[in-house]
């Protein structure tokens, strides 16, 4: 049974997906020998500039599905680097249709079910990006919903991006904890009334302190 003081009285355990469950890194480091030594630069901008995109079309009140802007991203990040060989950008693309997700993953989702918890995901990613991952990964079954902004069709942070998971669980705030690695994620979790559990993979350090998490954990582990 999971023991974590602040999944006491609540119903739901929500995740963020990309970051979270799922490695963003997963694609580039496959095809790492190929990319060569800006591997990791690749990687890291590929994935700011989709995060970007995706927060200049919520403040602009427009949407497009977030594979259309995983793809702008990877053309941007690959103009960036005119070194690394562009016919590389299919392989990278299916790759991140098939990320690799974390290795406690699949052990924290069963047993958090198994304390009665139900489990979700609640991601940017488009439902048929989310789709595949999750059976990629082989999470179908240890997860009760994979929930995605499409039903929005606005981004995370929004807060009518958020009331789609209260509407489509048919929980309140007060009954859903929220775990993302994205501080961000957090920040907007914990302003529309989530119990927020930021997931602080990589050490770093804190921000958004008037918007803060209401625990930090190093992996998923710290659930249980």
């Amino acid at each position: 049974m999971p023991s974590f003081q602040i999944l006491a009285g609540k119903t739901h355990v929500v995740f963020d997906a990309y970051g979270t469950l799922f490695d963003v890194n997963a694609a580039v480091n496959r095809h790492a020998e190929a990319i060569g030594p800006e591997a990791e630069a690749l990687s890291a901008l590929w994935r700011v500039k989709q995060l970007e995109y995706s927060w200049v079309l919520g403040l602009i009140g427009q949407y497009r599905s977030f594979w259309s802007l995983t793809e702008q991203a990877l053309d941007f990040a690959l103009a960036k680097h005119p070194g690394i060989d562009r016919t590389l950008r299919t392989p990278l693309l299916d790759a991140y249709r098939d990320l690799d997700a974390y290795a406690e993953v699949p052990t924290v989702l069963s047993r958090l079910r198994a304390g009665g918890l139900r489990t979700a995901i609640f991601s940017n990613g488009n439902q048929a990006m989310l789709d595949r991952a999750v059976a990629s990964a082989g999470l179908g079954d240890r997860l009760d919903a994979v929930l995605s902004v499409d039903g929005a069709q606005t981004y995370k942070t929004a807060p009518r991006a958020y009331q789609l998971v209260l509407d489509r669980l048919g929980v309140t705030s007060s009954e859903v904890v929220f775990c993302s690695s994205n501080r961000w994620d957090i920040a907007g979790a914990s302003a529309f009334g989530f119990t927020p559990v930021w997931v602080n993979r990589t050490g770093l350090p804190d921000e958004y302190p008037d918007l803060p998490p209401a625990a930090v954990v190093e992996d998923l582990r710290g659930l249980l």
